[in-house]
């Protein structure tokens, strides 16, 4: 399976190639240069592999929540790229992939240390196994991007609450749950989430952007999944109408 992702949606620019067990990726923190980046980054992995786009079976791409200008450029280059060469598309949501980057971070998903006294500075430590994972981006204007997700049983970042996008005070996680939280959302607002969660968050990955690598398990369970979109479905999701450039 040879499967090509890509992903602007923050501040992160990003292309990953999957081919056989192999992946190859190029990845950058260059926030307003992703229309600039994002074909090089391609060319380069598709080099590593050795492969052109006609060797491609899909192409992946972070489909949003985030920034407006960054999840258009996603949507924008898929579009371009999957329609010449007659590709299929697989739309990932990009909290999904921070999700995903906080499982495949875990070794074997070790048990979480306790929670941390109100202020201290959490672990960066990974989720237990039976955390729930809080993937948070900052929507600015006071919001975030958020969703819950836990692994199925292939390690594979699964939605347990629907994404959404509410000032951090409306956010609710039923039960008793430890909690991992990975994003800038927590990043910006982690006092106001902390005390929301009481005490339940054991760990914290706030430094995180979503990844294409990240995209790339779950593209490929898509389209085994035969859940596959053309060019013209490569849509971007902003969850809100009056959206932020970025």
């Amino acid at each position: 399976m040879n499967i090509l992702a890509l992903d602007t949606a923050i501040e992160a620019c990003s292309a990953a190639l999957l081919s056989g067990l192999a992946v190859h990726e190029r990845h950058d923190l260059a926030p307003r240069r992703h229309a600039e980046l994002i074909l090089p980054m391609v060319d380069a992995v598709l080099a590593d592999a050795g492969l052109n786009l006609n060797d491609l079976d899909a192409i992946a791409f972070g489909r949003g929540p985030g920034a407006f200008t960054g999840v258009r450029i996603a949507a924008a280059v898929t579009q371009g790229l999957a329609g010449g060469a007659s590709l299929p598309v697989l739309p990932v949501s990009s909290l999904a992939a921070l999700a995903q980057a906080a499982l495949d971070s875990s070794a074997g998903l070790g048990l979480a240390p306790p929670p941390t006294a109100p202020g201290q500075a959490l672990p960066h430590t990974t989720p237990g196994q039976d955390t729930i994972i809080l993937a948070a981006i900052d929507a600015r204007m006071g919001e975030i991007y958020w969703s819950l997700y836990e692994p199925d049983a292939d390690g594979l970042a699964t939605p347990v609450a629907a994404e959404q996008v509410t000032a951090p005070a409306a956010l609710k996680v039923r039960g008793n749950r430890p909690i991992f939280a990975i994003g800038s959302g927590w990043k910006t607002y982690r006092k106001p989430l902390e005390r929301i969660l009481s005490g339940r968050v054991t760990g914290a990955d706030p430094e995180r952007f979503p990844l294409a690598k990240d995209i790339l398990p779950l593209a490929a369970k898509e389209y085994n999944a035969g859940r596959r979109v053309s060019a013209e479905q490569a849509l971007p999701v902003y969850l809100r109408d009056n959206v932020v450039s970025g």
